[in-house]
């Protein structure tokens, strides 16, 4: 009986085989079985991942088959209609913190989880086309838009800022698209618009910043023009002081010099004076002695050596010498002839 019935399953089962069908995956896609009839084993999708790059028979009707893709998938939503998911303007749309409209051109870079492809094609989606567009479109049009919502406008101007919200929303995305079975690799910003009121104030800005550092370079450069100038009236004035320190000090020892030497003049004129006193002192002392009387006779005597002497009369009836007039006298008697006229 036993052997029967192991025959009867042979039998079938190469009878099943004989009608089987082919099923592939490609290059880097994984299947994913769904049994319909619980024959030989359980109703439902099978747990079993198949490999990418190979070939499985199963038998039609009661069998479906899906694959995933599992390389890395790039969802694009730009402002530019030639590129990206749609042919149309997709970019994201939003206000920024400060309250300015911006639109942002970002890419999700992801790929599906090969382990999970059975819990994707149960819970999530059938094909990669209804997991991009249902699944991952969805959340990534709407949790970056309040990532990036978080920046202040002036904030997109710089890359690092921008960088930032990126990841946290690849952060946010991972953790609401993981347990689905997608990997979010990266997320990327490109360009970004603001509304052509608010571009044209932040063109305003921006030529105002550059005259504002204009400004002050050339303020920096008169300020360094004046610490220059500053620094040469210092290097005159030094000089000044030193050729001026050098005049005094040449001056006095000058002065000094000439000092010293009116000092010993002084002293020789002093020396000199002294002798000359003692010198009259002593021919003082020799006129007030005995023998004065005779030095000064002999001086007159001396001094009258050589001399015309003339006698005039003096008596009552004479000559009075006050009221004689003497110029006439002289003349009348000659003595202006005898002079050597």
């Amino acid at each position: 009986m036993k052997l029967f019935y192991v025959l009867a399953l042979v039998v079938a089962h190469l009878l099943a085989l004989a009608g089987c069908v082919p099923h592939t995956t490609g290059g880097t896609e994984v299947g994913v079985r769904t049994q319909k009839l619980g024959i030989f084993s359980q109703k439902g999708v099978e747990e079993r991942v198949y490999a990418p790059g190979a070939t499985y028979f199963f038998l039609p009707f009661i069998n479906d088959w899906n694959v995933f893709d599992t390389k890395l998938q790039n969802l694009e939503m730009t402002y530019s209609k030639a590129r990206g998911d749609r042919r149309s303007q997709d970019d994201l749309v939003f206000k920024t913190v400060d309250g300015n409209d911006i639109s942002l051109d970002v890419i999700i870079a992801y790929r599906i989880d090969a382990n999970k492809a059975p819990y994707i094609l149960q819970y999530v989606a059938q094909d990669d086309a209804t997991l991009r567009d249902k699944i991952v479109r969805t959340v990534a049009r709407s949790k970056p838009r309040d990532i990036f919502g978080e920046l202040k406008t002036e904030s997109f101007y710089v890359a690092e800022a921008r960088e930032t919200q990126a990841n946290k929303a690849k952060d946010e995305l991972q953790r609401i698209l993981g347990p689905m079975g997608v990997v979010v690799e990266k997320v990327l910003t490109n360009d970004y618009r603001f509304n052509p009121e608010y571009t044209k104030a932040i063109e305003d800005k921006k030529v105002a910043d550059q005259q504002v550092e204009k400004n002050k370079s050339a303020q920096h450069a008169a300020l360094e023009q004046y610490k220059r100038k500053l620094e040469e009236a210092r290097g005159e004035v030094n000089k000044m002081v030193a050729d001026a320190d050098g005049q005094y000090l040449k001056d006095k020892i000058e002065a000094d010099v000439y000092q010293e030497k009116q000092q010993l003049i002084a002293e020789a004129i002093k020396t000199e004076g002294i002798a000359d006193a003692k010198g009259v002192q002593e021919m003082n002392n020799a006129l007030a002695g005995s023998g004065g009387e005779a030095i000064v006779k002999l001086r007159i005597a001396e001094a009258l050596q050589g001399k015309r002497i003339m006698l005039l009369p003096l008596s009552e009836g004479g000559m009075n010498l006050k009221t004689t007039d003497v110029n006439r006298l002289i003349e009348t008697l000659g003595v202006k002839a005898l002079s050597g006229k």
